[in-house]
């Protein structure tokens, strides 16, 4: 009898497909905790719907082949974060995709690089004895984080309301300057408060001036991106990033 644990190990892991494959497996708590939803992927704040997704088994690979070869690339360079690679480089860079069109897998394709690094992150944490970090990477979803604001802004809000959106606006504000690595999706406010576009600044000011890697996803070109934020910000993101461009139109409700 084997066994089809969903797991962000299975692949790498020896043991997949065995009787040693469980829930008990220290690894499996280790990134999702004893009911399959915390762990450190539950603390990387990964919506439910992408929290086992991965490079090998995005929806979004067959449509964009490309992308895929380019973020294999990438993913690849994870390992720097313990050290020098083989020619010497330490710097985990940072990815920016983007896409006219909504829907083409650029939230899917982000999902599943954090995954990754999530998964380069233990692996390679227990290898050299290492204790993981708890909290390795974070995802925020700039529109929920956006909605926490208005929520906590609003005139006549009932506290009720207003004090929860206030405590999970500031701590997910907080835990994305800090992560290790972090996707920040949809970082294409325009309509936006002064002051909440202030607070996005915050965050990612601090990300590159801690040389801290960030995929980004927009539907915002790179070179436009002075639109959103102000130019001397937009051209320090763009100096440390690199740029995927997804094609094609919306994939979604066709899985």
């Amino acid at each position: 009898m084997t066994h089809s644990l969903r797991c962000l190990l299975r692949d790498p892991c020896t043991q997949s497909d065995t009787e040693s494959c469980t829930r008990l497996c220290s690894s499996y708590i280790a990134l999702h905790g004893l009911n399959g939803a915390g762990g450190r992927s539950g603390s990387a704040n990964v919506p439910n719907a992408y929290r086992l997704i991965t490079l090998e088994n995005s929806p979004a690979r067959a449509g964009q082949p490309e992308v895929y070869a380019l973020a294999e690339q990438y993913a690849a360079t994870f390992t720097r974060q313990f050290g020098p690679d083989s020619e010497g480089r330490t710097q985990v860079k940072s990815l920016y995709l983007y896409s006219r069109e909504p829907g083409t897998g650029k939230t899917t394709t982000a999902a599943a690089l954090l995954n990754a690094y999530l998964t380069v992150h233990y692996i390679g944490s227990v290898q050299r004895g290492l204790q993981p970090l708890e909290r390795p990477a974070f995802f925020l979803d700039v529109n929920e984080w956006q909605t926490d604001y208005n929520a906590f802004n609003r005139p006549r809000v009932p506290d009720e309301i207003a004090e929860p959106a206030a405590a999970r606006y500031y701590n997910a504000q907080r835990r994305a300057m800090v992560a290790p690595f972090l996707v920040a999706d949809d970082i294409g406010v325009r309509d936006a408060s002064e002051a909440f576009r202030a607070d996005l600044h915050t965050v990612i000011n601090a990300r590159v001036a801690g040389g801290l890697p960030t995929v980004y996803t927009s539907n915002i070109p790179l070179a436009e991106l002075g639109q959103v934020f102000d130019r001397r910000l937009a051209d320090r993101v763009r100096d440390l990033c690199g740029e995927l461009t997804f094609k094609g139109e919306s994939k979604r409700g066709m899985r």
